[in-house]
């Protein structure tokens, strides 16, 4: 039999990874799970390979950052219905993959629930995903959801 203890749910707090959110929801709801909500801030300047960024914007923008994605993170899922559910709801900074495949690891979770963003072609070799890395190297189960067509449907 499958027991889920701990599902995560990583998010960028894009409309594709919120499709997402009702499937973890149901799943940690379903199996009596604790839902860990993961936010990951990467560093803009290692986003941005222009001359000037060289150096981080004035100010401490990663706490602007952080202090920000603690407020949206609040909010998913909903609050009624995470109320005396256990929603745990943490953001770590560095590579989006690198630090969803550690917090799996670290925290022992038993299933990841992810969003994709369906790119396809050149955009993706592009642009990478984040979904397929960690499909390819997680150390648990990975249900990944694809925005649009079939959306789940409680009975």
């Amino acid at each position: 039999m499958i027991n889920l203890n701990r599902i995560l749910l990583p998010t960028d707090f894009s409309e594709n990874s919120a499709v997402a959110v009702s499937y973890a929801c149901a799943l940690a709801e379903q199996f009596g799970a604790e839902l860990h909500i993961l936010h990951v801030m990467q560093d803009l300047v290692t986003m941005i390979p222009e001359p000037g960024m060289a150096f981080p914007p004035p100010g401490d923008y990663m706490l602007e950052l952080k202090a920000s994605a603690e407020k949206a993170l609040a909010e998913i899922p909903d609050p009624t219905w995470a109320a005396g559910k256990s929603v745990i709801r943490v953001t770590r900074q560095g590579t989006p993959f690198l630090e969803i495949l550690r917090y799996a690891k670290d925290g022992n979770v038993d299933l990841i629930v992810l969003g994709t963003h369906g790119r396809s072609g050149l955009a993706h070799v592009l642009m990478g995903s984040v979904a397929e890395r960690v499909v390819r190297k997680s150390p648990c189960p990975v249900l990944t959801v694809r925005p649009s067509t079939h959306q789940f449907v409680m009975p």
